[in-house]
């Protein structure tokens, strides 16, 4: 534990900050299995509805730096994969 006020708050901030990350990626997560379930179900109007929410959800991410780019990239890559198979 550090004993240094400024390192206290250091360590509360990236604790808060690491949340935040967390939430966001598990956000991309929920979206993915909502757009998974829609192509299972073969609605075209909910996978292209689920399909650009996650897209969005993901720009999202990036943008916070909760995701790398070349992994929302990659994200997108197989949401677009997934929708182009249904």
């Amino acid at each position: 534990m550090p004993n240094i006020k400024q390192q206290k708050k250091r360590v509360r901030i990236a604790a808060e900050e690491r949340l935040e990350n967390l939430r966001y990626a598990s956000t991309v997560k929920t979206f993915t299995r909502r757009l998974q379930a829609a192509v299972s179900d073969g609605d075209r109007d909910r996978i292209s509805a689920e399909h650009s929410e996650l897209v969005r959800q993901i720009d999202k991410a990036v943008a916070k730096g909760a995701l790398h780019r070349n992994t929302a990239a990659r994200k997108k890559a197989q949401a677009a994969k997934l929708v182009s198979g249904s």
